[in-house]
């Protein structure tokens, strides 16, 4: 079993519930406020590091408070954080959730996230072997995820690259990652609306989110993996969870189908409490 290193962004979640959302030039009152830490880099760490050893995280925080609490965070939930930089007279990145009606609006401020170059990130890298893996997503540099992948073929790193937010995605990384997991909505706008083409275009490498119904991917047909029910409290960091639980599951030899029901069941578990990370799940919760 090899290491799983997540690159990727590191922030502090400022989440407000509300039962109104409001128009423009309106105020409302809303139910109750938390913060906490996420990101999607961060919460895919923690999301894996509940689950297995050997996670690293390699990203970027403020020399500010929220800094600290966001490191502080990552080692409490046993994620390597030697090469995460601190840079210097920059504040921590945000994420300004807004909860309504069992989803959620999210507003991301980069701030440090914008640090994770590939200056920075390349040399880290360099301690890592071939059959490890690399999980990246979109709240990082383009340039710094194509410079990851470049290293990652040389080097025989796997990669799996979750392309959220959505952007567009150059097809020589489209073909180059080892797996690529977006959601429906990234899906539909990644591949033109040609989403069943393109998961047989790219056989065990295209695996689609679909949240309470599972995931699917292509290998001979269309494989559906169908997700688990629970009650719903907070969507925030469910894809996370998967992410971070289908590179657990990938790492220990998995077979794919297998990899993505774990994943599955590791995702049913974050929706029921508070938080990107409040409830991700322990190994011994899915086993």
């Amino acid at each position: 079993m090899g290491n799983i290193i997540v690159i990727g962004s590191a922030s502090i979640d400022l989440v407000v519930k509300t039962e109104i959302i409001p128009e423009a030039g309106e105020t409302v009152m809303g139910t109750s406020f938390f913060t906490t830490p996420g990101g999607k880099g961060a919460n895919q760490a923690v999301a894996a590091a509940r689950l297995s050893d050997q996670v690293y995280m390699i990203g970027a925080v403020g020399d500010d408070d929220y800094g600290q609490q966001i490191l502080n965070n990552l080692k409490a939930n046993n994620v390597d954080t030697q090469f995460m930089d601190i840079i210097d007279n920059e504040s921590s990145g945000t994420a300004h959730i807004t909860l309504y009606d069992d989803d959620n609006r999210i507003i991301v401020v980069p701030a440090a996230n914008q640090y994770v170059t590939a200056d920075s990130v390349l040399p880290k890298l360099t301690q890592f072997q071939a059959g490890d893996i690399i999980l990246m997503q979109h709240e990082i540099p383009e340039e710094t995820i194509e410079a990851v992948v470049e290293f990652a073929i040389e080097h025989q790193i796997k990669v799996m690259l979750n392309p959220a937010p959505y952007r567009k995605l150059k097809q020589e990384i489209l073909d180059k990652v080892t797996w690529l997991t977006p959601n429906d909505t990234e899906s539909q706008l990644l591949f033109n609306d040609e989403v069943d083409s393109a998961l047989q275009k790219y056989p065990k490498k295209l695996i689609v989110t679909k949240g309470a119904e599972g995931a699917v991917f292509f290998d001979e047909r269309l494989q559906k993996v169908a997700g688990f029910k629970k009650e719903v409290v907070d969507t925030t960091g469910a894809g996370d969870t998967f992410n971070g639980a289908l590179a657990v599951a990938l790492n220990d030899n998995k077979t794919l189908e297998d990899a993505v029901n774990f994943a599955n069941l590791a995702g049913s578990f974050s929706v029921t409490g508070l938080g990107a990370q409040g409830a991700m799940p322990h190994r011994k919760d899915l086993d």
